[in-house]
This record gives structure tokens, C-alpha cells and sequence, in this order.
């Protein structure tokens, strides 16, 4: 039913969460996990502006970083014997998650949220939210 799952990641508590579950849909005919991290563009934006030193270091040091995460998390999920394809991107992760969403026509998205509270997420809402409203198939999401 399952059989290709999308597992956009952020690498936060609740995203490794979220990856306790994907294990668990082996048994209900998952086969293949598209691991999917967003590096915000954002974020990279604000680094490059508003930044001290040399943003272009942090930037190539950040990526270094989630590359290292989404090895790791392939590695484990082979070992429960997933078929796994990691992509990293820079954007919008909104935007990001749907378009992968659709080109790789995905079964199911497997999503973490915060569950924060705060004044900005009550007005802008949170990815896993959006990602509910706009996503044109099913969704699970893993709460803290």
C-alpha cells in the first residue's frame, strides 16, 4: 500500500522519531524511503547578509554536515532492508517537500512536528502543517 515513502528530515529530535516509525512500515509493504533534507534558502540568505566571517565556509560547512546525517540515516535504514535514495536540496522546504512529493510520486509522506506554540508558528504556521493542507496524498505525522 506503502510502498514508497517520502521522509523529509531536518535531522531534529522529532524527525528521528518520525525514522522509528518508517521502520515499523516494512510490514505493511514499505519498500523504498526517499530521505529528503531542505536546506532552508532562507537561512543562507540571512548567513550571507547579516553573518560575521565568512559565510561561504559556514554555508559549505552546513552542508557538510547534513550530508553526513543522511548517510547515516540510509545506513540505517538498509539495515531493515529499504530500498533508499537521499536528495538534498536548497529552497523552501514547503515548496521542496511537494515537488518531490510529485516527481517521485511517492505512496505516503512521513513527517515530524514540533508541536510548537509560539506566537510565529500561530501565525505562519509549521512545514508539517502546510505540508498537511497543500500534500496531495496521504500523511503521517509523528508529533513530540
Amino acid at each position: 500500500m506503502f510502498a514508497k515513502i517520502l521522509y523529509p528530515t531536518d535531522f531534529s529530535d522529532v524527525s528521528k522519531k518520525a525514522l522509528n516509525y518508517l521502520k515499523q512500515l516494512k510490514g505493511a509493504g514499505a519498500k523504498e524511503i526517499v530521505i529528503l533534507h531542505v536546506i532552508d534558502e532562507r537561512k543562507i540568505e540571512a548567513v550571507a547578509i547579516y553573518g560575521t566571517g565568512d559565510s561561504f565556509v559556514f554555508i559549505e560547512k552546513m552542508r557538510e554536515e547534513a550530508r553526513k546525517e543522511v548517510i547515516a540515516i540510509k545506513k540505517e535504514l538498509k539495515k531493515y532492508g529499504f530500498k533508499t535514495k537521499a536528495r538534498m536540496v536548497t529552497g523552501i522546504p514547503l515548496r521542496e517537500i511537494l515537488r518531490v512529493e510529485e516527481e517521485e510520486k511517492v505512496s505516503l509522506i512521513v513527517i515530524g512536528s514540533h508541536g510548537k506554540t509560539n506566537i510565529k508558528e500561530m501565525l505562519l504556521g509549521s512545514v508539517s502543517e502546510k505540508v498537511i493542507r497543500k500534500s496531495k496524498g496521504p500523511i503521517l505525522v509523528i508529533k513530540r
